[in-house]
């Protein structure tokens, strides 16, 4: 039982690792691809958010987001190989605020293509955040320490 849920841990966490491993090759100067991917999409979300608070929100730069980005899912995914519970909630961290951002169905006509695309990819980072909740669920269920029961000793005499 304890190599399969490796083996799961590692399956499901290299979805996190080889992505972050890409994203950290291609950020180069410009912060990459993922930069010019995200630049849009977050002044929109930023539009969004403010408009919806009233309140103005602080400048991000894309490249520090993207580089946290990494760094979430990077160190998140190994941590989660381990079986840390620690790794799975930054696993939670960065799907809670990345999938809004980058999976923006909302802001395109149920009629286009590319909302059915986007809203596909956000129910997946949904089903995502509910497999790490049920980890983290399944862990607090062990206790920390199995206590051996102690067999009580004869006594002699």
């Amino acid at each position: 039982m304890g190599f399969f849920s490796f083996l799961g841990r590692v399956l499901f966490a290299s979805l996190f690792i080889l992505s972050a491993w890409q994203m950290f090759n291609e950020f180069g100067e410009n912060g990459g691809p993922a930069v010019t991917e995200l630049t849009p999409k977050l002044a929109i979300f930023k539009k969004h958010l403010s408009s919806l608070l009233g309140v103005g929100i602080l400048d991000i730069d894309p490249r520090h987001l993207v580089a946290g980005m990494i760094a979430l899912k990077g160190l998140g995914g190994f941590l989660f190989v381990f079986g840390s519970p620690f790794g799975a909630y930054l696993l939670l961290i960065y799907l809670v605020f990345s999938s809004p951002i980058l999976y923006d169905f909302y802001n395109y006509d149920q009629n286009e293509s590319t909302h059915a695309i986007l809203l596909n990819e956000f129910l997946q980072s949904v089903a995502l955040f509910g497999a790490l909740l049920f980890f983290i669920g399944m862990k607090n269920l062990i206790p920390r320490r199995q206590l051996k029961k102690k067999t009580p000793k004869a006594k002699v005499g």
